[in-house]
């Protein structure tokens, strides 16, 4: 499996890249994912949170334009994003030094396309708006888990992500939210509970 370079992040961990289409007449093949990509073929404890991490589920979103999903927040699980159709607005809220007490926490967005990925560290919210009707593939380190969903609000002020926004599909303007992510806390609350 051969990544395509994309501009490094400035959040530690965090990586892009793009997996390559082989294409015919009869369609195309891409490889996703690759265990020997990574050292021992495990994930690096520095990116996942847990040691001699590995992939252990894999998941499809389907998301109509407009819809926005996050901020999500894991404590012990790494997510590697992949665009299987459509263009998502990512963004990535490192909350690891707020959480520590070390500063404020630091926005990184990006738009990804089709073929592109991004691997997003335990401890980096992150959230997308699908700019167009989007599928996502996720692989995860951490089987599900409600006690490390966390989350917080997509519009949170004090963290300031700037959403392309207003959205014309939905002919108010604004995102198609979850009740969760409709409800989730600000930065600064989550923040506190995890401090408590």
């Amino acid at each position: 499996m051969t990544d395509l370079e994309r501009p490094p992040s400035s959040l530690p961990g965090v990586r892009y890249g793009a997996v390559v289409r082989h294409a015919d007449a009869r369609g195309s093949f891409r490889e996703l994912w690759r265990a020997s990509a990574y050292p021992s073929a495990g994930i690096p404890a520095e990116l996942s949170g847990v040691s001699g991490s590995r992939f252990v589920q894999a998941n499809l979103s389907v998301s109509a334009a407009g819809v926005l999903r996050g901020l999500h927040y894991h404590r012990r699980q790494l997510d590697r994003w992949i665009v299987a159709t459509g263009r998502a607005f990512v963004a990535l809220v490192d909350v690891r030094p707020a959480a520590a007490g070390d500063g404020a926490a630091v926005v990184e967005t990006r738009e990804l396309g089709a073929d592109e990925w991004v691997e997003i560290p335990a401890g980096v919210a992150h959230g997308f708006l699908a700019r167009e009707p989007l599928e996502l593939v996720y692989l995860v380190t951490a089987e599900f888990d409600d006690s490390d969903e966390l989350g917080f609000a997509w519009d949170d002020p004090a963290v300031g992500v700037p959403w392309p926004l207003p959205i014309a599909e939905t002919g108010d303007g604004s995102p198609i939210l979850s009740d969760r992510d409709r409800s989730n806390p600000t930065l600064a609350d989550l923040v506190a509970r995890l401090r408590a």
